[in-house]
């Protein structure tokens, strides 16, 4: 077996990535603090086609250097949009008739292997801050809440596993 090199990926340009249709979802980081994580959810974001990447509060903004050690040039391809709090960004995000979730454990959250996205819907995706997780405010006002399952001794995962492990379940889900 042989590895591809890069100009056999047959990946797009930024301006056919542009134009290409993108899953229904928006991720929402709600104040990420690490700048390493904000760029590789744009990354991540990037791979899958998401819509756009929404950055709340002390959540870094491109460019930056440190945003783009990891992000690798996807601030570029991903359509992003910052605002100071994540209440008005999800204010915003229902205007445009996205469902907003978030990603967090907690009481009557739906396990990520049991939540089936409608084809029909646009989905606004919530990840929280390293420490604290999404915030108690915005928890009160999302529409749903999934939950990875989890089997070992620790409480979480990082930031951009959990992105990645739900953004290739809701492409899995809906495109595959």
């Amino acid at each position: 077996m042989k590895k591809l090199k890069l100009d056999e990926l047959n990946r797009p340009d930024i301006a056919a990535f542009k134009a290409q249709e993108k899953l229904p979802v928006v991720v929402v980081l709600d104040n990420v603090r690490s700048m390493h994580n904000v760029g590789s959810v744009f990354r991540t974001a990037d791979g899958f086609a998401l819509e756009k990447v929404v950055l709340c509060g002390i959540t870094a903004q491109p460019p930056h250097r440190e945003i783009e050690k990891t992000a690798l040039g996807a601030t570029q391809s991903v359509e992003w949009i910052y605002y100071p709090d994540t209440l008005s960004a999800i204010n915003a995000l229902r205007i445009e008739d996205y469902e907003i979730v978030a990603i967090e454990q907690a009481e009557n959250s739906t396990m990520l292997n049991s939540f089936r996205p409608d084809p029909n819907k646009k989905y606004a995706l919530i990840f929280g801050n390293e420490v604290d997780g999404v915030s108690d405010e915005v928890m009160a006002t999302i529409d749903e809440c999934i939950e990875i399952p989890q089997f070992g001794t620790k409480h979480s995962f990082n930031i951009v596993i959990s992105a990645g492990i739900v953004f290739w379940d809701f492409f899995a889900k809906l495109r595959l």
